[in-house]
């Protein structure tokens, strides 16, 4: 495990019992590997930079999962994209279907594109492919990526098909500050014919910065609509500020569940992007609609599984330390009077069935 991590865990641990000459250097470890297993992929950092690592994007993942999401998000980005609203004009978005990742065959190299299947609009028995990705920076390997996906995931293996594969529109999401069409350059310098048809799948991409906060406050959707802010406005403090405490009124007509959750995984994908002060405003901002739906920071949620974490290690090596007393009595090594000096059970802890 990199020393990054590591020291971040040992920075954040409280003092207590797990660092008391008594308890067992073991346990510590025991616990702080416990931790790390635990704690959320995304906040994983990168040993020579310090920078997280993001193969993609967990909370872009976590939320247009769903394809209730999927729809609004595809919705709402149709009204600035003319690629997408085409697209959208010849598939029935009612019929979409999220294809499990168990189908992929793509290796664990971080690419998890979100993947769906729709049927066209005129109700013809054939199949269209849906690919979301997010892309917080500018990757010059992305449509190496879709295309392995696609060769990977969208296939239909049915006697008598002429072709296993289907037609596929990869839809890439980024909040960048500045526009990135990285197709464009591809398409450069051939003739007019052939754009379009350099790759073997549709592709456009979308700059969630282009998507207006105004739809994303009317959208019904309260997660879309505010995921969407969220990630549009991660390089921008102040207007970040300003426009998430709008929700406020919408989040409370929410479930108190769904609404809690929420705010936990902006907060979490928000602590890649700014300090601890932004967090604490946002907190303030939201702690007006009840305690149960505060903005809950990614340090809370990180102390909090530290503190579960170390609690049950501890329960743990207390059973270990008295079942070890209770069978060295049992054997004869020790006396009844020697287990309780040294290991500081009772009598009737030790002597206990």
């Amino acid at each position: 495990m990199g020393f990054f991590v590591v020291q971040a865990v040992l920075n954040q641990l409280p003092d207590g019992p797990a660092f008391r000459p008594e308890f067992p250097y073991y346990q510590m470890n025991k616990t702080i590997a416990a931790v790390l297993r635990a704690w959320p992929r995304e906040t994983m950092m990168n040993e020579n930079t310090g920078v997280a690592k993001r193969s993609h994007d967990p909370f872009f993942r976590w939320l247009f999962s769903d394809t209730t999401h999927a729809k609004n998000l595809l919705e709402l980005s149709a009204k600035v994209n003319r690629e997408l609203s085409e697209f959208l004009s010849v598939v029935n978005l009612d019929t979409l279907i999220r294809i499990p990742d168990s189908y992929s065959e793509v290796d664990e190299t971080g690419e998890a594109d979100i993947a769906f299947r729709v049927n066209v609009a005129t109700g013809a028995p054939v199949l269209v492919g849906i690919l979301l990705e997010h892309k917080s920076g500018r990757d010059v390997g992305i449509l190496e990526q879709i295309d392995r996906y696609v060769h990977s995931v969208m296939r239909l293996h049915e006697d008598n098909r002429i072709f296993s594969g289907f037609p596929t529109m990869a839809i890439i999401f980024y909040n960048g500050r500045e526009n990135w069409d990285p197709l464009k350059l591809l398409e450069n310098g051939y003739p007019k014919y052939f754009h379009g048809a350099v790759l073997p799948f549709k592709c456009t991409f979308i700059n969630m910065a282009d998507i207006p906060d105004s739809d994303c406050l009317a959208c019904e959707d309260v997660e879309t609509g505010m995921g969407i802010v969220a990630m549009k406005y991660a390089f921008d403090k102040d207007k970040l500020l300003t426009a998430l405490p709008q929700f406020k009124s919408s989040l409370q007509k929410m479930d108190g569940n769904k609404a809690s959750c929420l705010l936990q995984k902006i907060s979490l994908y928000l602590k890649e992007y700014v300090d601890q002060g932004v967090l604490k405003e946002l907190n303030m901002a939201f702690k007006s609609i009840g305690q149960k739906y505060g903005f809950v920071s990614a340090g809370d949620v990180f102390r909090q599984q530290i503190a579960d974490t170390q609690q049950k290690a501890e329960a743990k090596a207390l059973e270990d330390k008295l079942n070890t007393a209770k069978k060295m009595v049992h054997d004869g090594v020790l006396s009844v009077e020697n287990a309780m000096s040294y290991f500081g059970f009772t009598k009737e802890q030790i002597l206990e069935n």
